[in-house]
């Protein structure tokens, strides 16, 4: 086999040597090890360093690069798991050679979880999480991280697998990366609610090719009827850009005001904050001392999602201008004449055209047309 030495924040280890011309470079290897997602442990590690759980399980750790990093550059004591043998070998042998005293175990997702718990589960498969988020729910004592890379079902481009997954209806949308974080969230939500639990998200967010989320899990009935009431459904208009919000287990009847048509429901889904403000700020400071190789980016994501709007969903703003017909105007002059209006408007941090407002739908094609 071959290798190649690789250095992600402070952290050095080495992984298979991958085809950099194949199509999907990490597929090649014989151990899983995806570049593309550093901005996505990047976040994990600066979190970790603001939260600094007593331990962390990286339930299918692959290569082990996050569970390497959390170790290393967190200083917080570190499982590590994977039924692959060969990934269990790559990663005691990275462990020696950085001197970390990683807990490394080959077993079954499950039966580890069910064995045993731990204060913060990281759950991060090749694919859907939704086979493990049960046992992980049980398993883990206060944190629940999430990544999944499904984004065609969660989304609605794939909907018949997103039903069969998650038990909700997405739909692709003009705002379906918003979709599929809501809906993965959903999803956690009424897993971890029959357990008289709720969530509290910290830092959630879309990027590229996957949806990242971090809960809290909190104890106890009370929050459980919270995150309850943080369920409802996107109700969208099949024939025009209306939407409405509805906080509810179970979808009601809305008619578009315009074209009197029944509103589609989108969910059960999660309706409620993605981040908590407060730590996100902290974060905002703390990545400015940090070596961090998604740091300009990871620093503009943050700054975003602290600046978004409590509202959902977002519109897009490219595709309302094709619909109202309108050459449309910067984005800041846009979000300018909303504001103008009496209304809330900010910039999301799904795309570079996603713009979150209370304004009604006339309002916003309004401010479209103003010359």
């Amino acid at each position: 086999m071959d290798f190649a030495s690789v250095v992600e924040g402070t952290t050095r280890f080495t992984i298979p040597r991958q085809d950099d011309d194949a199509h999907f470079p990490p597929g090649t290897a014989p151990v899983f090890f995806n570049k593309r997602m550093e901005l996505n442990r990047d976040a994990t590690i600066l979190l970790l360093s603001e939260l600094l759980p007593s331990d962390y399980l990286d339930l299918m750790a692959a290569t082990g690069v996050r569970a390497l990093r959390v170790a290393h550059e967190c200083a917080i004591p570190v499982i590590a798991n994977d039924r692959d043998a060969a990934a269990v070998r790559f990663l005691k042998d990275n462990a020696r050679r950085l001197n970390l005293p990683i807990r490394v175990v080959n077993r079954d997702a499950h039966a580890l979880l069910a064995t045993e718990r731990f204060e913060t589960v990281d759950l991060d498969p090749f694919g859907s999480p939704a086979p493990f988020i049960d046992s992980c729910i049980r398993s883990a004592r206060r944190y629940l991280f999430v990544t999944a890379t499904d984004t065609a079902p969660l989304c609605g481009a794939h909907l018949k697998a997103g039903m069969r997954r998650y038990a909700a209806r997405p739909m692709n949308t003009d705002y379906h990366p918003e979709v599929g974080l809501r809906m993965l969230i959903g999803h956690v939500a009424r897993e971890t609610m029959k357990y008289d639990r709720g969530i509290e998200p910290i830092l959630s967010f879309g990027f590229e090719h996957f949806h990242r989320t971090h809960l809290r899990l909190i104890p106890g009935v009370r929050a459980a009827d919270r995150t309850r009431a943080s369920l409802g459904y996107i109700h969208q208009c099949p024939d025009c850009a209306f939407r409405e919000v509805e906080a509810d287990l179970l979808p009601g009847s809305i008619t578009c005001p315009y074209c009197s048509k029944k509103a589609d429901p989108i969910g059960p889904l999660w309706v409620g904050e993605i981040i908590n403000r407060e730590i996100v700020q902290n974060l905002l400071e703390r990545i400015q001392s940090m070596p961090l190789g998604s740091k300009a980016r990871l620093t503009r994501h943050l700054t975003l999602l602290l600046g978004e709007l409590p509202l959902l969903p977002h519109y897009d703003y490219h595709l309302m201008a094709k619909r109202t017909g309108a050459s449309p105007p910067a984005m800041d002059i846009f979000l300018a004449r909303l504001r103008e209006r009496g209304y809330q408007a900010s910039r999301a941090h799904y795309s570079g055209t996603a713009v979150l407002t209370d304004a009604p739908l006339d309002v916003i094609q309004g401010a479209f047309r103003v010359s």
